[in-house]
């Protein structure tokens, strides 16, 4: 996010202050709040692509295995597409913003114009060339309307930041933003037109658009190493926050930002399925509970189970991603990508939540379902794992020094983050080992992770004085040792 241009420096290298940027065009502002705004929209936007997942029918008769291959699976392919493709948007409006920090009205209603336009009818309607070609063309439109930001951006010199302000070659960097905001897009653009022709070729192309920053960052990183260094004049006006290498600062607000909303979402979902579906209606409490809302409720007992199960799940995941970015203090575009990877299997966590929350009426299907359900945990959490070992590999740029290797919070952090990895994929075994106890062994999984929070810190310390003393006492040995090899050593220098 733009740092508060409480006092940046003016034309001639003196400050400015916050009343003069009024006077540098109409309405000029700073875009923090714009920027809040547009990272809520965006989560929104990218996680409610899991409903028509989450949503799909299931036939009574038939068995979960048979629909994942049948039903869901290319739904959620088609879901992890759309939910990543959204944050490439996202990926581009942070960096977008990066380069103007400021803002006026032309500015902030070309923003909200270029967030409102995305539809889920292709996560709905996969096989229909009508809900990729509407997808695509939102997609398309998007990137048009962030080109015209640009544009106006530059035109209007004082809403860029400072390092593009003093820059002579400004004509540079706006084409190179160009050309990287256009890219998808373009993509998107012939995607729309091979949706009426070929539809996997169209699929093909939309995930061009995931990888596409990527592979040009390999190819260009081969070229390198075959042909030799870039042009020295490209690698001197190469901006910074505005190309794809993974090492490079990302904005750690608007992660945060972002991932708080994926996270809210999520949550906000799983609760309008229990208002919608699982409130008992008042005419049938009266005439089959004989007016008893306590054995109403009792009869959905499961799905109210498997609500707070999953609302718990979510509740600590995003503890762990909290405690994770508290001790975080610079993010990477890696860490940002893993970040990603890691919100969309939390999307899926309301699919988990209509499957476990039917056991009572397709119990042959209980074992699926929870493999499904551990899956999606164990996903969304190593990646959360990932993205604190990308930061250790670079921990004196990334991280507080409390969570370093050595630190005082390094093995509680290394614990909270590998319980969840451990809980998911252990569970998922022992459904395997002993099918008749899964759905006990999945219920157990929910009520004792919220505990081992709770008691892994203790445990932790615990552990850790118990390796101390144990390395005390081997020191303690190694140096007997090595006194009594001083004391025989004389005497047999004597003899």
């Amino acid at each position: 996010m733009a740092a508060p241009r409480a006092a940046t420096p003016g034309p001639g290298g003196g400050a400015r202050k916050p009343e003069l940027d009024l006077e540098l065009g109409s309405s000029t502002q700073t875009s923090h709040r714009l920027l809040a705004y547009s990272d809520a929209l965006l989560s929104i936007i990218a996680t409610v692509m899991i409903l028509p997942v989450a949503h799909t029918k299931i036939h009574p008769d038939q068995k979960l295995g048979e629909s994942v291959q049948q039903l869901l699976l290319t739904k959620i392919a088609v879901y992890l597409m759309t939910f990543l493709i959204v944050t490439v948007a996202w990926a581009a409006h942070v960096r977008l913003f990066q380069v103007i920090e400021l803002i006026d009205d032309v500015l902030a209603l070309l923003n909200l114009v270029s967030i409102t336009r995305y539809f889920s009818l292709m996560a709905s309607f996969p096989g229909v060339p009508f809900g990729i070609f509407l997808f695509s063309v939102c997609a398309v439109v998007i990137g048009l309307i962030q080109a015209v930001i640009v544009v106006y951006g530059f035109y209007h010199p004082h809403l860029l930041n400072q390092q593009i302000q003093v820059s002579e070659n400004q004509n540079f960097y706006k084409r190179h933003i160009l050309k990287i905001i256009l890219r998808g897009p373009a993509l998107c653009f012939l995607a729309a037109i091979f949706s009426f022709f070929f539809i996997p070729l169209s699929y093909l192309l939309l995930g061009l658009v995931i990888v596409f920053p990527h592979l040009s960052r390999f190819i260009t990183w081969c070229k390198t190493k075959i042909v030799g260094h870039r042009d020295e004049e490209e690698a001197s006006y190469s901006l910074e926050t505005f190309s794809f290498y993974l090492s490079e600062p990302l904005s750690k607000e608007r992660v945060e930002a972002f991932s708080d909303g994926v996270y809210a979402i999520v949550a906000t979902l799983l609760i309008l399925d229990i208002c919608e579906d699982n409130v008992p209606d008042p005419r049938e409490v009266g005439e089959k509970f004989h007016g008893s809302l306590l054995e109403a409720l009792s009869e959905y007992g499961p799905n109210y189970l498997a609500y707070f199960g999953s609302f718990v799940t979510i509740g600590l995941l995003w503890f762990v991603h909290h405690s994770l970015f508290l001790y975080v203090t610079k993010a990477t575009r890696l860490m940002g990508l893993l970040n990603i990877l890691s919100l969309a299997f939390i999307g899926g966590l309301p699919l988990a939540y209509q499957l476990t929350s039917e056991f009572a009426e397709k119990s042959h299907n209980e074992i699926e379902a929870i493999q499904v359900s551990c899956v999606i945990t164990f996903f969304a959490s190593i990646f959360q794992f990932a993205i604190w070992t990308t930061a250790l590999l670079h921990e004196r740029e990334t991280l507080h020094p409390f969570a370093r290797y050595g630190g005082k919070e390094h093995a509680f952090m290394f614990a909270k983050l590998a319980l969840y990895p451990c809980v998911s994929l252990g569970a998922f075994f022992l459904t395997c080992l002993l099918s008749e106890f899964s759905t006990e062994i999945f219920h157990l999984m929910q009520i004792v992770i919220p505990f081992a929070f709770l008691a892994l810190r203790i445990f932790v310390r615990i552990s850790l004085t118990v390796i101390k003393s144990v390395m005390s006492l081997s020191r303690r040995k190694v140096v007997l040792l090595e006194e009594e090899e001083a004391c025989l050593s004389p005497t047999e220098t004597h003899s």
